[in-house]
């Protein structure tokens, strides 16, 4: 099949969050399982500098009045075949500097409905034979940022506007939480007839919300995780949009994301001071010698003795980083460490940063992000803490897995999952691969803390749980095949 996937990030060029990693691993896994798969990305400064051999391919009009290019070239990612891909030439729109979706002041653009719609557009035009020499059959649309490529195909021949072979439509929810709101007056700029804006429609609460065009119109849907495509069909975790999913639930179903193993493999990892892997628990010495000299680089008191906690993600209050800010005196207690890379809610940052000037050689705090720096944590890591309040699927805790480094997690949506908590049946039948608390609490994020630290006391079990979490299958040629799956549903 030739397979369009859209989004506004991949990795490597791009990367804000796990819909990079999700969107660079996915095209390649498809072509390796024989599909002609095409990425569609919007002309962000990173995205325009790392495709390779950009060339003007056409010229196609936004909703709104305004001409715009499309570019076509390649990327390379390194062990892998090279993505052909589509770049939206837009300068006025994309070229900005640094966070692609705010702006200095942390404040979302104020065109932001016309950047993200015109993604969808030319998803559309593309659909629709923009390119002569190429047309999908399938155009995957991913997250609120793609997500109104699915509302054009089916108002374009829902209007007797195109004619041409049947394309399906496949929309992906990473986060539902993200919604690509905006104020109803922008309507008029996205080129979408009037039954577009209704309750059965873009129409949220009087707003637009750009999710609603892929829950509604797309052909399939999917989610990241099995378990998060059931709880975004209750109230709890349904963001107000329970009901229409419920409704589709027909079409809706979960795949679990996938580890890239030609970027997150401990083995080979040039990121570590020192590789390593786990026939059968054998040839770690590589973990002990990244966790040292991680320990020296981060002014962390160089104790092989000391189980190292890691934190690589987004501050906020969702990631629950509330309670591993509110267990640091705990951890300290009983002899552990803490390392943090990540950036977000300011009274996080600031609340991390005074705890590490408070306590330089057992806490370290790094904001902002580093790709380099996170491999090295994964590396040297002994618990990863991914305590969050919902999570799609979560990718921090499955590198954790890869490396060794144990998560500890709350039972919900993709962590539920993918970990397997330390429980002594669990750990007879080889089946444990990290630790799993149920209620959002400090004292329920408190015990499964101190069940850590009990089992890293046991270095026997403590090996035994660790070369399980690094044995689970995290492959892409599962979750590609999946897809496929997907595809041909939405052909019908």
């Amino acid at each position: 099949m030739r397979i369009l996937q859209v989004s506004a990030e991949l990795f490597p060029l791009l990367k804000t969050g796990g819909l990079a990693d999700i969107a660079g691993a996915l095209p390649i896994a498809l072509m390796a399982a024989g599909q002609d798969a095409r990425v569609l990305l919007p002309g962000f400064p990173a995205i325009v500098a790392g495709v390779r051999d950009l060339a003007p391919l056409a010229e196609f009009t936004a909703p709104w009045g305004e001409r715009f290019g499309l570019r076509a070239g390649h990327v390379a990612i390194d062990g892998a075949p090279p993505i052909p891909a589509y770049v939206i030439d837009a300068p006025a729109l994309y070229d900005r500097p640094g966070n692609p979706y705010e702006d200095t002041s942390r404040q979302p653009y104020g065109d932001n409905h016309r950047r993200f719609a015109l993604l969808g557009w030319a998803a559309a035009q593309l659909a629709q034979g923009l390119d002569p020499q190429w047309q999908p059959e399938v155009v995957h649309a991913h997250d609120w940022h793609a997500a109104l490529a699915p509302a054009y195909l089916h108002f374009a021949r829902e209007t007797g506007q195109w004619h041409g072979p049947r394309v399906g439509t496949v929309f992906t929810v990473h986060n539902l939480a993200y919604q690509g709101l905006f104020a109803p007056w922008n309507f008029t700029d996205l080129g979408l007839p009037a039954p577009a804006f209704q309750m059965n429609g873009l129409e949220y609460h009087g707003q637009i919300s750009f999710m609603k065009g892929g829950l509604c119109y797309a052909d399939r849907l999917t989610t990241v995780s099995p378990t998060y495509a059931q709880e975004i069909q209750t109230p709890e975790q349904g963001c107000g949009l329970d009901g229409l999913l419920r409704q589709r639930s027909g079409v809706l179903g979960g795949i679990l994301n996938a580890v890239d193993d030609q970027v997150w493999n401990p083995a080979t990892d040039t990121a570590l001071v020192q590789g390593y892997h786990t026939p059968e628990g054998r040839h770690m010495a590589g973990k002990a010698r990244c966790k040292s000299v991680l320990q020296h680089q981060l002014g962390l008191a160089e104790r092989p003795d000391a189980p190292l906690f890691i934190v690589v993600s987004r501050l906020t209050e969702q990631k629950g980083l509330h309670l591993v800010l509110g267990g640091i005196d705990t951890l300290l207690a009983q002899g552990g460490q803490l390392a943090l890379l990540g950036s977000g809610e300011a009274w996080l940052e600031e609340a991390f940063r005074q705890r590490a000037a408070a306590a330089p050689q057992s806490v370290s705090v790094t904001i902002g992000y580093n790709e380099t720096l996170a491999h090295q944590l994964f590396g040297a890591g002994d618990v990863t803490l991914v305590p969050s309040l919902f999570e799609p699927c979560g990718l921090t805790q499955m590198y954790g897995l890869k490396y060794g480094s144990l998560p500890l997690v709350r039972r919900v949506g993709g962590l539920a999952d993918t970990v397997v908590d330390s429980t002594l049946e669990d750990m007879a039948s080889g089946q444990a691969t990290g630790f799993v608390f149920d209620h959002f609490t400090d004292a329920d994020y408190a015990r499964a803390l101190r069940r850590a630290f009990a089992l890293y006391d046991r270095a026997p079990d403590w090996r035994r749980v660790r070369g399980n979490a690094m044995r689970q299958p995290a492959d892409w040629a599962t979750a590609a095949a999946q897809y496929v799956d997907v595809y041909r549903r939405a052909l019908g």
